[in-house]
């Protein structure tokens, strides 16, 4: 029988709601429980079809099992290799390819030089004008880690003093400085194997375990064309990134939704703060995507989602050797003797 299993750091309600869900849907198909592990040795497939990852972006020991489960078969969601390449000032030059509006972002350079290194390691790096940089960006703004979540080291700045102040703080982190949006409405939505979409109504201002208890306010056309158009935007960024499992924050500004942050590959599903409705929409959700993937499952091979973007790249790489390989071939055929004139 095949397995599927979830891997979770201090989180209670979701992962045992997870478990219930799909061991009452499967029918004896599949069998749920929490990931057990044990001696992790190279190469070595794990007893699991599937492995919803909650937690090895703390733990880098879990990432690394994750990667070597993936290697061997297992359908980790989220793709491990992806997840640990994957940073939000890549996302956002991602979405501007894509068609998404996301707020003007400039990447910074650490305030202090990363472990073995010296003036000469940055000798291409040019001294950041910030005069240039905040023309550009402009106040209020936003400063926060290029990679990362969970509103750590995020600083909201008024002006160039505080982002000074701020700056100092921040050590060898790569910093974003982010225009802030002054919106009218804010959005979170869930997407699952990147096509189910749940759009939640979001007050990033409230206390946690408030800030989805809010009403959906957009109503008429209006408000069914901005429904219809950050349901695209999350499908467009979730299938380019290549996240089964996956939240999309959007401010809406003058009617027009910005992507604000969509990294979130182990967004919050606690019954306590997305509320009862949201999360029996998103353990159903989960679920069935584990079941789909379970039966999906082919032993020994690739069963990771790769987004649209890498799929791409990989696909530009291969087709001239390919063409290149028939060329070869032709040419090492045997040319037909041209026939003696009679």
């Amino acid at each position: 029988m095949k397995k599927i299993g979830i891997l979770f750091g201090q989180e209670n309600t979701f992962p045992q709601a997870f478990v219930d869900r799909v061991n009452q849907k499967a029918g004896g198909s599949f069998a749920a429980e929490f990931v057990s592990i044990n001696q992790v040795e190279q190469a070595v497939p794990t007893d699991y079809a599937v492995i919803i990852d909650r937690i090895s972006q703390d733990v880098p020991f879990y990432r690394a099992y994750l990667k070597n489960a993936a290697l061997t078969g297992t359908a980790v969601i989220n793709n491990p290799f992806w997840w640990s390449a994957d940073e939000k000032f890549f996302n956002n030059a991602l979405a501007v390819q894509l068609g998404v509006p996301v707020p003007r972002t400039l990447l910074l350079p650490s305030k202090e030089r990363p472990a073995d290194t010296s003036h000469n390691s940055f000798r291409n790096l040019e001294w950041t004008n910030w005069d240039e940089a905040f023309a550009k960006i402009g106040f209020p703004a936003f400063m926060k880690p290029h990679s990362g979540g969970g509103w750590k080291n995020v600083y909201k700045l008024d002006n160039p003093h505080e982002f000074f102040r701020a700056y100092d703080e921040t050590g060898q982190l790569v910093m974003l400085l982010q225009e802030a949006v002054e919106f009218t409405d804010y959005f979170r939505c869930y997407c699952i194997g990147g096509k189910d979409v749940l759009i939640m109504p979001y007050e990033p201002r409230n206390e946690p375990h408030l800030r989805y208890a809010t009403e959906m306010k957009t109503t008429g056309q209006a408000g069914k064309k901005l429904l219809a158009t950050m349901k695209d935007y999350v499908l467009k960024l979730n299938q380019g990134l290549g996240y089964d499992f996956n939240t999309v924050e959007f401010a809406v500004r003058d009617g027009i939704p910005l992507a604000i942050d969509f990294g979130n590959p182990a967004p919050d599903a606690d019954v306590n703060s997305v509320g009862q409705q949201n999360f029996e929409w998103v353990v159903e959700a989960a679920a069935n995507l584990a079941i789909s993937r379970a039966k999906a499952h082919k032993a020994g091979r690739d069963n990771l989602t790769w987004g649209t973007f890498v799929r791409n790249s990989a696909g530009g790489a291969v087709a001239p050797s390919k063409k290149a390989a028939s060329k070869k071939d032709d040419e090492a055929k045997p040319k037909a003797k041209k026939k003696d004139k009679e």
